[in-house]
């Protein structure tokens, strides 16, 4: 028998038809690679590198080769690892950046403000809502005080109003002033028994104040009586009652029972509120705005954490500064079993043994971070601690076992830092400096050498934990004598407001999940796992050169 002539060997490329790789028609391992892409050339999908080139590490390395198999056992800042682009076949507006707080709370923007008591006040929380993220209240605060920043915030945007502060006929100009000097509003229903659930009888505005020189004339002599208001009748939705405030075009429109009992109020200017900030997180049924507070582990923060389930907390962060603890264990269990409506966010932790206690516990989310904050010493201090980027990738790939998302919490310098936060693992991210320095956070703006600066602190510092922030880094209730301080005070830069900072922010992340190709946050952890997503180590000098650098002057505009 005659040996058949073997055929002559020919390179082939990758896209050559006949070539084992590329793969075409199935979902690509690399994720934001060409076979995901609907993108075509003359009617065919792009061609996929070979597997030679891509294990070579010249398309970059997965993120299982940078923080798992890691032969040096070196951990990782935003800064060390720079990601590959990806292929773009989306515009910007598509690239859709909501995600999950906790188990049950879902977000428009992924940025949360920290607890800390020169970020997030009650005016920081209400913009932060507005903005689609969410603000945390601190809890340097009297419970009492701390419940009444969490009800200012809930106040402030509803759809149904339903108990707004009434007057009775018998009320005096001079009341309705007070009540205006006290909540910043002056369209007040008036009921006979001047409380809510009375029967109506009429309502005032700020014009109806407006020419009355005597503060003694009763509410009765200048209201809108009840047969001149435009009412909704209880069981009305709120689009129908929506529609009836813009037909009236009142500034006010009173919902009443079949006894004509006022049982809600709706505010034309909650209207304006949906029409500016569509990306506005707010609860489904009430439209009152998303906000969080934080509470310590002491026994005592029991009471503090009643007060703001009673207040209308959404979510209660467990604040401590190492958080795989007794103390923190028990707190999350007792808030699970007493208000098991309100989410919980325990930590801070940076590993995955950590993570799991807490998530045994009943945490319905993570916070990350230890020791790495811009005026945070507790890496330097205690000797504890974990480089950011690889604490969010090994908590957030153990987390995600248990479908329970993670914060990132410190580190965040840019729009670059919170991108890399995000295609890690994490879900949100948490930022003090970041916000400290705009109009909304606490304080007073002072100028240093010309620049107009704001007072910042951490939580860890000596003066902050004179006010009460010690609970976090001290865990028992005996008198300490000698503080250790664990973070410095200073000041940062004027950011001006969040109604432009916040935007600024969402673009830029937008802008680097783009030039990755994901479109789809949510997505981006399946390409993270599976490949899609590449990184390398940046060395010394190639940091410098990522930055700005050979120039004799520059100016940095944010937007």
């Amino acid at each position: 028998p005659t040996t058949p002539t073997p055929k002559p060997k020919t390179n082939k490329m990758a896209g050559d038809s006949d070539n084992p790789s590329p793969v075409r028609g199935i979902a690509s391992p690399r994720g934001s690679g060409p076979a995901a892409s609907p993108t075509q050339i003359k009617g065919e999908p792009l061609w996929e590198v070979d597997e030679e080139t891509l294990n070579s590490g010249a398309c970059g390395f997965t993120a299982e080769k940078i923080f798992c198999n890691n032969s040096a056992s070196v951990a990782y800042t935003y800064d060390d690892v720079i990601m590959m682009p990806g292929h773009i076949h989306f515009a910007l507006h598509e690239v859709d950046i909501s995600t999950q707080l906790t188990k049950n709370i879902k977000l428009k923007a992924p940025f949360v403000s920290s607890p800390m008591d020169t970020v997030t006040e009650s005016k920081m929380a209400i913009e932060m809502a507005l903005q689609g993220g969410i603000g945390i209240i601190h809890s340097n605060y009297s419970i009492e005080a701390q419940a009444a920043e969490v009800y200012k915030v809930k106040k402030y945007k509803n759809g149904f109003i339903t108990d707004p502060v009434c007057l009775s006929p018998t009320n005096t100009v001079e009341d309705v002033i007070d009540i205006k000097h006290s909540f910043g509003y002056s369209g007040i229903p008036i009921t006979d028994t001047g409380k809510m659930g009375g029967k109506l009888v009429g309502i005032i505005s700020n014009r109806d104040t407006s020419f009355v020189d005597d503060f003694s004339v009763k509410v009765s002599e200048f209201m809108a009586p009840r047969d001149k208001l435009t009412v909704a009748k209880e069981g009305v939705s709120l689009e129908e009652a929506n529609e009836l405030l813009k037909e009236s075009k009142k500034g006010k429109l009173p919902v009443v029972n079949e006894n004509d009992e006022l049982v809600a109020l709706i505010a034309r200017t909650d209207l304006q509120k949906n029409r500016d900030f569509p990306r506005a997180s707010k609860n489904e049924k009430t439209k009152q705005l998303l906000v969080g507070a934080s509470i310590g582990t002491r026994p005592e923060d029991r009471d503090r954490a009643k007060a703001l389930v009673e207040a209308g907390v959404d979510v209660i962060v467990v604040d401590s500064s190492q958080g795989d603890s007794t103390y923190q264990l028990e707190i999350i269990q007792h808030l699970k079993e007493t208000h098991p409506h309100v989410d919980v966010i325990g930590g801070n932790v940076v590993t995955p043994t950590q993570a799991l206690h807490l998530i045994q516990a009943g945490a319905d989310g993570l916070r990350v971070g230890m020791g790495i904050g811009s005026i945070c010493t507790t890496q330097e201090v205690c000797a504890v601690g974990r480089a950011q980027a690889s604490a969010v990738y090994h908590v957030a790939k153990f987390a995600r076992k248990y479908g329970v998302p993670i914060v990132a919490d410190g580190g965040i310098k840019s729009t670059g830092h919170i991108t890399k936060a995000l295609v890690c693992g994490a879900s949100c991210v948490m930022m003090g400096s970041m916000l400290a320095g705009t109009d909304e956070a606490p304080g007073e703006y002072f100028y240093q050498d010309g620049v107009r600066l704001k007072r910042y602190r951490g939580m860890g510092s000596l003066e902050a934990m004179q006010k009460g922030s010690e609970k976090r880094y001290v865990w028992d209730n005996n008198k300490t004598a000698v503080k250790v301080a664990q973070g410095v005070s200073g000041a940062v830069e004027d950011k001006g407001s969040l109604r432009r900072y916040i935007p600024y922010l969402i673009q830029g992340v937008r802008h680097g999940m783009q030039d990755a190709g994901v479109n789809i946050l949510q997505d981006a952890k399946e390409k993270l796992y599976s490949g899609g997503i590449r990184f390398e180590i940046r060395s010394p000098a190639a940091q410098k050169e990522g930055g700005v650098h050979g120039l004799h002057s520059y100016q940095k505009r944010l937007y």
